[in-house]
């Protein structure tokens, strides 16, 4: 034989030998089946290296959740495109990225775009909004062991091959929810889990198997998870406590802390800096951060001298009342009654110089329509100069009444910023003032300016009369109320319906005293619940805590009163009338007015000056062109600023 012929006879019979090993080489078909012949559940388990030189565990495929899942009907490999094989240690494609949940839905939502099916997928939109809040979330970042990966994955919580959420609104969608503290605790938060799980929401989860209690999403959401040292997750972890705890948002509003925090500030207490967070605890248990015994010492964790303004919290902080409201009188009594007794003073105070206001208006409209002439003054045989002015406030009292004003306005820009914080403009005020803080500064300045005004005046005035052994307190010259004053205001009523002449007035009105006194009470009111809330730790060493929820409600709400009653009713009856348009009336900025708008305003007092002799030693001359002017102009600026407030106040009450 030869030898070719004897070669080629040998590598056949090799060949032959060989073709069942070459025909098991061949590589098996990538089907469900048989990757799930390895990667079922229940199968032995398969490790494969990781980072650090670490071994991973595979997760195993539970094939009964896996066919309810949303990802039922997809073949492994349209996820696993990287794999090519079905033996040990897959070869893989090179440059295919392995599994990627985020990539995989994005170029999906696309596609649907492009085919004009976002509306048929809407589903898939928001599966891409969620990966771009996770993008932006505390799990996407670096974990800090392996730098290399995140801190989590889609699959470490939602399980890929078995990821079903229900319906909302479903039963089984409770039971979904109750798996959540699991999911969470058991992979990576165990501490949090296990303070958790003693908690009073952990109690109804986890132990009760009631749905309704708070799980993890509840407070830290679920994609757009943030650090919970940053401002944005402390501001909208409040607003999750709300949620469920409607009643007690609320009122925690009332408060300075709620107040603050809504202007979007975090540095006052908010939920669990009071109740904590992951063991929160019912009050009545002793280990609860508010229960009785620990109160004290749970305020003192932000009350305590190492921060800068705030003394130690004192015994009064116990009763304080962070959820105090004014219609439970068992629970809070100080509060119920305070609160009945504003809204009457707010209610009958508005309603009678509103309606005293509307009459008033209604009568002078009424004289112009139908023509009748405004008597003028007869002053032949006065020899007063044709431009002569009747001087009725010095300059003290004019300068006294525009710092006056501007720290009214001022206070009531600052503190109606914290009163209406839930509304659009608070916050924007706050910032604009370089922020809560400075906001709280710029309102005790303020305050000081005025009560430093008022006590000026007060010595000064005091002064003056006790001096003067003429004066008569309750004579004519005097801001003190007489029976005059009552029948003034009896007579204008009458006026108003065409029922009589209109009353002649002294030197001061019956509403004029009113403004005049009204300083005094909101002194004493506001500002004497003001330095109680100013400086709570002297408060809390002397008064039981419910006082600062009174102080507070009344604070807030006679200043309120103030607000409005300036910005309508005063400004009406200097400004706004009929015989007063076009606005503003400068006595006030000027010190004078005409001799006969002196004598329509205050005839009474006309009267008596030119009986006794004593007008000429009023009369000045008319002030100069740019003094009229300038105090039109102020006049003008304080009225926008002052209707501009009102409309601000107006939006607080009705929408915040």
């Amino acid at each position: 034989m030869k030898l070719g012929n004897l070669l080629a006879l040998l590598a056949l019979g090799w060949l032959c030998s060989q073709a069942p090993a070459l025909a098991s080489d061949e590589p098996a078909k990538l089907d469900n089946k048989a990757c799930l012949s390895c990667h079922e559940n229940g199968k032995p388990a398969i490790e494969v290296p990781a980072p650090g030189g670490e071994t991973h565990k595979l997760q195993q495929v539970d094939t009964g959740k896996a066919g309810k899942s949303v990802h039922a009907k997809l073949d492994c490999v349209a996820c696993h495109t990287d794999i090519v094989d079905a033996s040990a240690n897959h070869k893989k494609l090179y440059g295919i990225k392995p599994p990627d949940c985020v990539t995989c839905h994005t170029q999906l939502w696309e596609q649907a775009k492009q085919d004009g099916k976002e509306k048929e997928k809407a589903r898939l939109g928001v599966v891409v909004q969620n990966i771009a809040a996770y993008k932006e979330s505390f799990h996407a970042r670096p974990d800090a062991d392996h730098p290399e990966r995140p801190k989590a994955y889609c699959g470490d919580c939602h399980s890929s091959h078995d990821f079903a959420v229900p319906m909302k609104g479903t039963p089984e969608r409770e039971q979904w929810r109750l798996t959540i503290p699991k999911t969470c605790g058991s992979n990576c938060h165990e501490d949090q889990l296990e303070d958790y799980e003693s908690s009073v929401h952990g109690e109804l989860v986890m132990a009760k198997s009631d749905p309704k209690g708070a799980i993890c999403t509840d407070c830290h959401t679920t994609h757009e998870i943030r650090n919970s040292s940053s401002d944005p997750f402390k501001l909208k972890n409040v607003e999750a406590c709300g949620d469920c705890h409607k009643e007690e948002l609320h009122s925690y509003r009332d408060t300075y802390h709620g107040q603050v925090n809504k202007l979007g500030y975090t540095y006052t207490a908010k939920c669990s800096d009071c109740h904590g967070n992951h063991g929160i605890k019912k009050v009545d248990d002793p280990d609860s951060k508010v229960s009785p015994q620990n109160r004290l010492k749970t305020c003192q964790q932000c009350h305590n001298e190492k921060k800068p303004g705030m003394p130690v919290a004192t015994a009064g902080f116990v009763t304080f009342g962070p959820h105090a409201n004014g219609h439970d009188f068992q629970k809070y009594p100080e509060m119920w009654i305070a609160s009945k007794f504003m809204t009457a003073l707010l209610i009958g105070v508005f309603a009678f110089f509103w309606l005293h206001s509307g009459l008033w208006y209604y009568r002078e409209w009424k004289d112009h329509k139908e023509g009748r002439a405004v008597r003028h003054v007869d002053t032949a045989g006065l020899n007063l100069s044709p431009t002569a002015h009747f001087r009725r406030f010095g300059w003290g009292w004019r300068l006294a009444h525009l710092a006056f004003a501007l720290a009214t306005m001022t206070l009531v820009l600052t503190g109606t910023s914290a009163l209406f914080s839930s509304t659009e403009w608070a916050p924007m005020v706050a910032a604009a003032m370089g922020g809560a803080k400075v906001l709280a500064i710029v309102h005790r300045i303020a305050a000081a300016v005025f009560i430093t005004i008022f006590l000026g005046h007060f010595v000064y005035v005091m002064q003056r009369l006790l001096r003067d052994r003429s004066f008569r307190w309750f004579g004519p010259d005097s801001l003190v109320p007489n029976w005059k004053d009552l029948a003034d205001m009896i007579g204008m009523f009458k006026w108003f319906v065409g029922k009589g002449p209109r009353p002649q007035f002294e030197r001061w009105t019956y509403f004029e005293k009113f403004d005049y006194w009204a300083v005094f009470w909101g002194v004493t009111v506001i500002g004497g619940s003001g330095l109680m809330l100013a400086f709570p730790h002297i408060t809390a060493t002397f008064l039981p805590g419910w006082v600062f929820n009174v102080a507070t409600l009344v604070h807030g709400e006679e200043a309120f009163l103030a607000a409005v009653f300036l910005f309508t009713v005063h400004f009406f009856n200097n400004h706004f009338r009929p015989d007063k348009l076009p606005p503003p009336d400068v006595v006030m900025f000027t010190g004078t007015q005409s001799i006969e708008e002196f004598r329509r305003e205050h005839p009474a007092q006309y009267q008596r000056l030119v009986a006794s002799g004593e007008l000429e030693k009023y009369l000045v001359e008319e002030p100069s062109r740019p003094m009229h002017v300038g105090s039109v102009i102020l006049g003008l600026a304080l009225l926008t600023v002052g209707l501009t407030l009102l409309v601000l106040v107006a939006i607080g009450f009705f929408g915040g």
